[in-house]
């Protein structure tokens, strides 16, 4: 016998599809969403919509904006000849909060996983190679996780940028093996930064 009402255990079933996010949890969160105001809930449901109907990949640098170009690619203060290469939007974030970088972007939307089928055509490699042959870059900053996906994927980017003559550098080991940008604390990028070395 069935304990709650289809449409709730729906519910919950989609608040479970998040990250992170499990079955109990999933079960609070759609309880949660119940005892909302019709106002809240409404406002609940617009944000997603418009989320999902306004934010796009910035043509540019690949990271998510509402806006023709993201703000970073629009400064003109930045300095255009420094790319650092991150995995994900949120690593973009994470990078801003040390207040270091004072370069530009390039996200690739995930990174190399044979194990979760994910291959170098599935990323915005193509985005950045152009980027490359078309602005004058001088130094591209690895800036992917130190776990074995991120290594993969910044020693696969160093060989194909290496016919073009831009200086390739990986972040210093301030962030430990297996940790992530995201979690990392503002010293520890900063450190990272300043002791990047350049890729063989």
């Amino acid at each position: 016998m069935r304990s709650y009402p289809v449409s709730l255990e729906r519910l919950g079933e989609q608040f479970a599809k998040l990250p992170g996010i499990g079955t109990k949890s999933a079960r609070r969160l759609a309880f949660f969403v119940l005892g909302m105001s019709d106002a809240d809930a409404a406002a609940f449901v617009e944000a997603i919509q418009e989320a999902r109907r306004t934010v796009h990949t910035c043509p540019v640098c690949q990271n998510l904006t509402d806006q023709d170009t993201c703000p970073i690619c629009a400064d003109d203060t930045r300095d255009a000849g420094l790319l650092c290469v991150v995995a994900d939007p949120k690593d973009v974030t994470a990078m801003e909060k040390a207040r270091e970088f004072k370069g530009k972007y390039h996200v690739l939307h995930g990174v190399i996983s044979p194990l979760g089928n994910v291959g170098p055509e599935d990323l915005k490699i193509r985005e950045l190679l152009q980027r490359v042959a078309d602005e004058d870059i001088r130094e591209i900053i690895m800036a992917t996780n130190p776990d074995t996906e991120g290594e993969a994927t910044a020693m696969y980017l160093s060989r194909l940028l290496k016919p073009f003559g831009v200086k390739v550098t990986r972040l210093a080991y301030g962030i430990p093996v297996g940790g992530t940008l995201e979690y990392a604390d503002e010293v520890t990028l900063t450190r990272a930064l300043e002791g990047r070395i350049e890729m063989e």
